[in-house]
This record gives structure tokens, C-alpha cells and sequence, in this order.
């Protein structure tokens, strides 16, 4: 984060509180708002004068804070509409220059991001992507979505028998818009030439525009080879 920060944290639980201590050590001013009178009193005997007992989602709780000056705001309630809401004010009325929100049930994701609220982070989903990433099975895996830069990152195990499977980079073919920017083989990645060879098994990293997974999963997936004619 660079220059010490002024960062709000709604939500004193355990994410809420780990958070705010791990910020105050890395010498950032942090004011947590915790809107239960027992967690508040709880982590109000470690963190003291940087607690505050009230319910973000209230305009006066959040000036009490000084949310205007603040530079960041962080909605780690466990209620989704708080979080949305805690969001929308921060950044539309104060104008604080970045927000982050927790999603509690993976399923909102979506609103979040249709109200403009991002980063949006959801446990259960960066689970989901860890489980992905270690099981190939579920095939193509998004990294990385670049919002402002219309660009995705995204990883795929080439299968055997497929179209890339065998291929140099520069043979296979991916849409416009799309680059092979790693490769990751028996636990060693590198960044590969024009004629660099692919593999079955390898792990293959492109960056694209959104939009074109479709059509580029084919060129990795098993058995996607066309089949020769016999002479």
C-alpha cells in the first residue's frame, strides 16, 4: 500500500479484526466498527482507541469514524446488503478512493459487480478456484480479471491428445486478442518462445480479452485432435 493509509473496516469479526491488526502493524491508522456491544467490548481490549462501537451502514457512524478522510474503506460484515451499502456510500458520497467488500454468499457476486462494487472478494469462491486450480478436471481456471484493463488471465492444462499437444507456440491457434504468456511443466514455468514445444500436462497461462475462453478451451482439451486420414 505504499504511504500509511487511513482505512475504515466495518465488521469486527474475525476477518475484521485480523485485518485491522495486521494493518496496524504495517503502520496504516485503522478504525474498526463493530455494531455488536459484545464483540465490540472483546476487541476493544486489544485494539482499544482503534475499535468503535456503532453500525457502519449509519452515515453518522461512519463520520464519527472520519471516513472523510479516509483513503480506503473495507465491508466485512457478515450482511451482504450491509457490505453493498457500506460500499456505495464510501465511494459515492465521501468519494473515498477505494473500497473492498466481503461476499457472504457467493451467489450475490454478481450484484456486487453490477452496482459497481469491486473489488468484491468471496471466500467460498476463492475456495472453489484453489479446488480448480489443483484439480485440472474443472478445466479452464480465471486467474486474474483486469476490470479497468479489459483483460482476463487465465490458466489451462493441456490434455492429452489435443490440438496444442505436441504443437510449438506459434502453431497453435488462438484467437485475436489472446497470447501464451507462461508455461508450467513438472513444477517449473517459463516464459516460452515462438517455437517452444507444448506437452500434455503442461500449464498453460494466456492473457485475453474477455469474452474468448470459448474459444480458445478447444485448442487445450482432451482428445480435441482431428483425426488423420490413413493412407
Amino acid at each position: 500500500m505504499g504511504q500509511p493509509k487511513y482505512i475504515i473496516i466495518a465488521g469486527g469479526g474475525k476477518v475484521g479484526w485480523n485485518l485491522a491488526r495486521e494493518l496496524i502493524e504495517k503502520g496504516h491508522e485503522v478504525t474498526l466498527l463493530e455494531n455488536d456491544r459484545r464483540r465490540y467490548l472483546v476487541v476493544e481490549q486489544e485494539l482499544e482507541h482503534a475499535v468503535q462501537y456503532g453500525d457502519a451502514s449509519e452515515l453518522w457512524v461512519l463520520e464519527r469514524a472520519g471516513i472523510q478522510r479516509g483513503d480506503l474503506v473495507i465491508a466485512v460484515t457478515g450482511d451482504d446488503e450491509d457490505n453493498i451499502l457500506i460500499c456505495q456510500m464510501a465511494r459515492d458520497k465521501y468519494e473515498v478512493e477505494r473500497i473492498v467488500a466481503r461476499v457472504n454468499n457467493p451467489r450475490n457476486l454478481d450484484h456486487f459487480k453490477e452496482l459497481g462494487i469491486e473489488p468484491a472478494v468471496s471466500a467460498t469462491d476463492l475456495i472453489l478456484r484453489l479446488i480448480e486450480h489443483e484439480v485440472p478436471e474443472y478445466g479452464l481456471v480465471q486467474l486474474l480479471a483486469l476490470e479497468e484493463e479489459h483483460l482476463e488471465i487465465i490458466e489451462v492444462e493441456v490434455g492429452k491428445g489435443s490440438r496444442a499437444a505436441g504443437s510449438r507456440i506459434q502453431d497453435v491457434s488462438l484467437p485475436d486478442g489472446s497470447l501464451i504468456i507462461s508455461v508450467l511443466r513438472g513444477g517449473t514455468g517459463f516464459v516460452p518462445k515462438a517455437d517452444s514445444m507444448i506437452e500434455s500436462g503442461d500449464q498453460v497461462m494466456l492473457i485475453l480479452d474477455p469474452g474468448l475462453e470459448s474459444q480458445i478451451t478447444p485448442q487445450f482439451a482432451p482428445d480435441a485432435a482431428p483425426s488423420r486420414a490413413r493412407g
